[in-house]
C-alpha cells in the first residue's frame, strides 16, 4: 500500500474519540472512553469516565459544574439516560452558553431539571442563572411520576426553532415556545451543595447521542404549553383551543367597563404591549376599567403582567355592569395584581386575602407556593373556571388558590368580605373579564382566552 493511500484511509477511518451518525442520523456526543469534547465551566466539581459512564461527583465550596460540549447546537433531538443519588439534584443543560459578559462567564441557558426530590419536577424546564422556571412539573402532574428512583432514566430533548419539548421516560413532560436563545452547548450539571453531607455524592450519565438533520417532530400529548413569545398563538395552542384575547396592537375586543366604546384616555398600546396609565392610584378614575366584548362561563384566561413598584390592579371575572356603583370599579370575582411589598392594601383585608394572586378580599393566595417575579420583569396569570365551578388562581405556573363558585364554603367568605352587601354577588353564570385601572401604571400582553 502506498504512503499517500495509507493517509487517505487514515483521514477517512474514525478513530476512538471521534463519533460517526448512525444510518437515522444519530451522532454520539460522548465517545465512551474520554471526555473528548467537552469542557468543565464553571465549578471543581469531579468527572470521570467508567466503563461507558460519565460519573459526575459533588465537592463542597465549589458553585455549580458543568461540562459542555464544545460545539454549540440549535435545532436537535437529544437522547441520553442517567441515574443520580437521590440525596441531590441536577440537570442538563441545552442552548446554554458561558459569555465573559454575562456574569463572568456563568453558565446559562434552558435546563431540563433532574429532581429525586419529592417536589419530582424531572425533566422540567429551568432557565439556569436567569428566569428561573419556565415548565414546572405543577403544569404536569401525571409527568411526575415518570422518574424511576435509584434506576436509569431516559430523557429525550426535542428543539425545534422557538419549540422546546422533553420527555421522561417515554412520557410527554414539558413544552416551551421560546424566542430567547436560538443555539448553544450542551451541558451535565453536578449541582453546588448545601453541606458537606451532600459530598461525594454521584450522578452518572450515558448513551448520549445527538441527531441535528431531518428531525421528525415527536408525537406528544401535553396538558399545557408555555408560550414566551409575546402576543403569539402557537398550533399547538390552537388545537387545544386558545384564542388571543387582544392581538397586540389595537383595542379590538375591549371596551370600557359601563362604556360603549375603548377609553379615550387612560390607557394606550405600545410595543406590543396594552398598558394601563399611571394616574395617581384611584380606582378606575382615570380611563377606567376595561372588559372583554364577550361574556364567558366556564373558561381559561391568561395573561403576563409588569407591575410597576407600588403598583395595584386586578383580572376580574364574571363581571357584571348591572350594579349602580356611582364611581369605582365594575364588581366581579378578582385575581389580584399587587406590588404587595410597597401597596398597603396588602396588608388589609383579612390574613393577607389581598395579596398577589388572592381571590381578592375572599381567599388568600398560598404563600408556599407563590413565586413572585419582581417589578419591571413579567408574571404570568391564569384563571381556571371549570364547568363544575371549581375555580383556580395560577402565579407563574403554580395554583395558589382553589375553591367552587357557589359552594357553602365560598358563600360563606362573601358574607364577611366587602361584597356582602351586593346582591347575588359571586351567584353569576356568566360574565366579562376585566382588566383593572388602580391608577397605577401595570403592562399586560399575551392576553389569551378558551372555553371549557
Amino acid at each position: 500500500m502506498s504512503l499517500s493511500i495509507c493517509l487517505l484511509w487514515q483521514c477517512e477511518t474514525p478513530t476512538s474519540t471521534q463519533t460517526v451518525a448512525d444510518e437515522d442520523g444519530w451522532t454520539d456526543l460522548f465517545n465512551g472512553e474520554d471526555l473528548t469534547g467537552f469542557k468543565k465551566l464553571n465549578g471543581e466539581a469531579d468527572y470521570i469516565v467508567k466503563d461507558g459512564v460519565i460519573i459526575g461527583t459533588t465537592k463542597p465550596n465549589t458553585p455549580n459544574t458543568f461540562m459542555a460540549t464544545e460545539k454549540m447546537y440549535g435545532d436537535f433531538a437529544l437522547e441520553l439516560e442517567y441515574r443520580v443519588d437521590d440525596a441531590i439534584n441536577s440537570g442538563i443543560q441545552i442552548r446554554s452558553n458561558s459569555l465573559p459578559d454575562y456574569r463572568e462567564g456563568r453558565v446559562h441557558g434552558y435546563q431540563v431539571e433532574i429532581d429525586p426530590s419529592d417536589r419530582a419536577y424531572s425533566a422540567g424546564i429551568y432557565d439556569e442563572a436567569r428566569r428561573g422556571w419556565l415548565y414546572p412539573l405543577s403544569l404536569n402532574e401525571e409527568a411526575r411520576g415518570a422518574f424511576k428512583h435509584n434506576d436509569w432514566n431516559k430523557v429525550y430533548v426535542e428543539c425545534i426553532d422557538n419549540s422546546i419539548k422533553t420527555w421522561l421516560n417515554g412520557v410527554p413532560t414539558a413544552y416551551v415556545i421560546d424566542d430567547m436563545t436560538a443555539e448553544g452547548f450542551i451541558a451535565l450539571q453536578v449541582h453546588s451543595i448545601r453541606d458537606d453531607s451532600l459530598a461525594n455524592k454521584t450522578i452518572e450519565w450515558k448513551n448520549i447521542k445527538i441527531k441535528t438533520e431531518n428531525i421528525e417532530p415527536k408525537a406528544g400529548d401535553f396538558p399545557y404549553i408555555v408560550n414566551l413569545v409575546a402576543n403569539d398563538l402557537s398550533e399547538g395552542e390552537q388545537e387545544k383551543g386558545w384564542e388571543l384575547a387582544w392581538n397586540g396592537e389595537t383595542t379590538e375586543g375591549w371596551r370600557g367597563a359601563h362604556m360603549e366604546a375603548f377609553p379615550e384616555k387612560g390607557w394606550s398600546v405600545d410595543n406590543g404591549e396594552l398598558i394601563v396609565e399611571k394616574s395617581g392610584g384611584g380606582e378606575s378614575e382615570n380611563g377606567g376599567d376595561i372588559v372583554t366584548e364577550k361574556e364567558y362561563s366556564a373558561f381559561e384566561f391568561q395573561t403576563e403582567f409588569m407591575l410597576t413598584e407600588g403598583a395595584n390592579s386586578g383580572i376580574k371575572y364574571f363581571v357584571t355592569e348591572g350594579y349602580d356603583l356611582g364611581k369605582g370599579s365594575a364588581i366581579g370575582l378578582e385575581f389580584q395584581i399587587l406590588h404587595d411589598e410597597l401597596h398597603p392594601d396588602a396588608k388589609n383585608g383579612r390574613d393577607g386575602n389581598r395579596t398577589l394572586g388572592s381571590l381578592y378580599d375572599l381567599i388568600t393566595a398560598e404563600k408556599e407556593s407563590r413565586y413572585v417575579k419582581k417589578p419591571g420583569e413579567w408574571n404570568h396569570a391564569r384563571v381556571v373556571v371549570m364547568p363544575d365551578n371549581t375555580v383556580q388562581h395560577w402565579l407563574n405556573h403554580k395554583k395558589v388558590v382553589e375553591y367552587k363558585k357557589g359552594s357553602e364554603d365560598f358563600m360563606d367568605l362573601i358574607e364577611i368580605s366587602k361584597y356582602k352587601d351586593f346582591q347575588d354577588f359571586g351567584r353569576w353564570e356568566q360574565g366579562h373579564i376585566l382588566l383593572q385601572d388602580h391608577g397605577d401604571r401595570v403592562a399586560f400582553r399575551s392576553i389569551k382566552v378558551r372555553e371549557l
